[in-house]
């Protein structure tokens, strides 16, 4: 699905919207408080040249402290907007008796899911910003310095066959990350199955999803205790300690590793 094209301005709040809402607010009155200072200061100068630029900069300082922190507010606007519907979805899916619900989901609601998801499981989440919802990288998940790629793919008919999951693995290594996640809320073929074994990459199909919610719902808030740093993620070189309800990752050549419930 080709993007839309749109305005800078849009695109500045689009950008501005994948932070945290706080974030927002935060620059919205930072880039006052400089703009505006900056638009007070005389027109002072020894030389016509500097008063001419200091005119300039003034003028631009004038206009842009109230279309700059516009920006950010619409933006933090946005974003808890954003942040409270993630909540309600996953409350959703959580509260569903099966993975039904998540058939029923638009594909963006969908990536909305597992980004809480991976909130809740520990990761630091940003929204990539795939272009629609077959293609691009669609989140990016940190956890203790280790960056982990998130594909959805919310087909409601289909089996995930290899080719997407073989695309996705190159991303993987063209970006440098440590491993990844391809989520759906469908199933996976046996090929696609066999292509990522003995990888760093996890197929999640929508059943398996919906377990994991469950139990990530049901756990403890994640620590921040050196224990569970690497909680729910493919570990280059140590194997990591797995939360309650989750199998540990282990990793190296040959191995493979396991977000699924035990």
């Amino acid at each position: 699905m080709p993007r839309q094209k749109t305005s800078p301005f849009e695109e500045f709040v689009l950008v501005t919207s994948r932070l945290p809402w706080w974030v927002g607010i935060v620059l919205a009155l930072v880039s006052y408080a400089v703009l505006h200072q900056i638009a007070g200061r005389p027109l002072t100068s020894a030389t016509v040249g500097e008063m001419v630029v200091k005119g300039m900069l003034a003028s631009l300082a004038m206009l842009g402290q109230y279309i700059l922190p516009f920006g950010f507010g619409l933006a933090a606007l946005i974003s808890g907007i954003n942040a409270l519907r993630q909540k309600r979805l996953y409350e959703k899916a959580a509260a569903a008796a099966d993975a039904t619900a998540l058939n029923q989901m638009s594909w963006g609601d969908f990536e909305r899911l597992v980004a809480e998801h991976f909130q809740r499981a520990g990761f630091q989440v940003s929204r990539a910003g795939g272009n629609g919802p077959d293609g691009g990288i669609d989140l990016v998940v940190r956890k203790n310095s280790e960056k982990h790629l998130v594909q959805c793919k919310q087909w409601k008919a289909y089996k995930v066959g290899v080719q997407p999951v073989r695309e996705f693995y190159g991303v993987m290594a063209a970006n440098g990350a440590t491993g990844g996640y391809f989520v759906s809320s469908g199933v996976y073929t046996d090929e696609a199955k066999k292509f990522a074994q003995g990888l760093n990459l996890e197929l999640i199909d929508g059943p398996q999803l919906k377990s994991l919610i469950d139990r990530v719902r049901m756990s403890p808030a994640p620590s921040v205790s050196q224990q569970e740093t690497k909680a729910l993620a493919p570990a280059c070189t140590a194997p990591a300690i797995s939360r309650p309800g989750f199998r540990q990752i282990t990793t190296g050549p040959g191995a493979t590793g396991s977000l699924w419930p035990t």
